[in-house]
């Protein structure tokens, strides 16, 4: 457990190290700036450094939406800090600056950002080269999923089901998930955050350690909410730990609290919150749905491999507690879930026609089978519990149920980063009749 926390806060401790100790050159401002609107063309991009910088071929290109460069060649301006290249005229809309520098050490530095001209700029994560979510994003969304599943699903477990003292075998498994949660939620959280910044400043993954993030981690949702999200998981971390340590149940609280609550920084920078229809309703049900649907595979999860195995004076208590809790964490995941797909799909006909339509298919169809599953483990596994012993097999149907859970997690993943179906136009009729 040691060893995991340790290596976590290595990661976030060179992770947050600044740029300047590396004694390239880093950029102090942009013309245009980030995401700026501007009114006419601009008569040039200005970029300035905090240190003499050598002009490459590339130094500053900017291109259209549909990836016209239209820069001129790239120069030094009258300060050796400063890099300019002339544009030709600009038509409304979105442009794209991509930008490379030679530092007095021999590194290059990159980095990205977007303006527009009569019309708003995009986030840099869709500025023009960047190839949106791939399978390999999908993955790493979706472990970082069953990494907080792991972590709340864990600690609500042991706080709100198993409650008092416990046997040392199960409080050493407990604490052994739950760590493996919190180190793996920060670590791939820095993951996809890199993977992101990868894509948008189209650099190869080694060349991002001279990359200039801070388009992307101050000019989204996205980087916004990696930021918060990772300080706040560390405190998590800080929090566990201390718990282990202290063998102090309050400090495990205030870990699922803070946990639960810096979780909504995905709600806050996904569809929810963007997306035509967003507001202040589809952010918390976004976030309600995420952390019941965490808790409750957590929690099977914790009965499969923290109870059955190692102690068996808890099972049958735990069993029927957890599935009093389960009635409350599946209302609250289907009626959010409910409430998300309707306000995302435009026409019941994209479930079928739209790619997210499909995949909310998929996943709708392993919520109902979950929903079977646990339905059994309820109605029929929990009365021969309250009768007798445990029936046999139940630990590998516990495993079963786990899986699906998992796999649905997966389908949330691929959700996440796909683009609900837009709403169709109305027509000038329906328009007319709109007071």
């Amino acid at each position: 457990m040691r060893r995991l926390l340790g290596i976590g806060l290595v990661a976030l401790t060179c992770l947050a190290l600044p740029g300047s100790a590396w004694a390239h050159a880093t950029l102090k401002r942009t013309s245009p700036d980030y995401r700026q609107q501007l009114e006419r063309t601009p008569a040039r991009v200005t970029l300035e450094f905090d240190q003499q910088v050598m002009v490459m071929p590339k130094s500053i290109q900017v291109f259209s939406a549909t990836g016209r460069l239209l820069s001129l060649q790239p120069r030094l301006g009258k300060d050796p800090r400063v890099l300019e290249a002339p544009v030709r005229r600009l038509p409304r809309g979105a442009y794209t600056v991509r930008w490379q520098a030679l530092s007095a050490d021999g590194h290059v530095v990159s980095g990205v950002f977007t303006f527009g001209v009569r019309a708003p700029a995009p986030p840099p994560s869709e500025a023009y080269g960047a190839k949106g979510p791939t399978l390999r994003d999908h993955l790493v969304r979706w472990a970082y999923f069953v990494s907080l599943a792991l972590l709340l699903g864990g600690l609500a477990f042991r706080l709100l089901v198993v409650r008092g003292n416990v046997s040392p075998a199960y409080e050493r498994r407990f604490y052994r998930m739950a760590g493996i949660g919190v180190v793996a939620t920060l670590e791939v959280g820095i993951v996809a955050f890199l993977l992101r910044a990868e894509d948008a400043l189209q650099l190869p993954f080694e060349r991002l350690l001279y990359g200039n993030l801070a388009a992307i981690a101050n000019g989204t949702r996205f980087g916004l909410a990696f930021i918060a999200m990772t300080l706040g998981f560390a405190v998590v971390a800080a929090l566990l730990f201390l718990g282990w340590l202290t063998d102090r149940r309050e400090l495990l609280w205030a870990a699922l609290l803070v946990g639960i609550g810096f979780a909504s920084g995905l709600s806050l920078s996904g569809h929810s919150a963007v997306d035509a229809g967003s507001s202040w309703a589809s952010e918390l049900a976004d976030w309600i749905h995420l952390t019941a649907g965490t808790i409750w595979l957590g929690s099977v999860v914790s009965l499969a491999v923290c109870v059955w195995p190692v102690a068996p004076e808890l099972r049958r208590e735990a069993f029927l507690r957890f599935s009093r809790l389960a009635i409350v964490l599946i209302a609250l995941i289907v009626g959010a879930g409910i409430y998300l797909s309707v306000l995302r799909l435009p026409a019941v006909s994209d479930l079928w026609t739209a790619g997210y339509g499909r995949v909310l298919l998929v996943k709708l169809a392993l919520v109902c089978l979950a929903l079977a599953w646990g339905a059994i483990h309820h109605f029929v596994v929990r009365p021969l519990l309250e009768r007798g012993p445990a029936p046999a097999g139940l630990v590998r149907s516990l495993a079963g149920e786990g899986a699906v859970g998992i796999a649905i997690l997966l389908a949330a993943a691929i959700l996440v980063d796909s683009q609900p179906p837009p709403a169709a136009p109305r027509s000038p009729a329906q328009a007319a009749q709109t007071p």
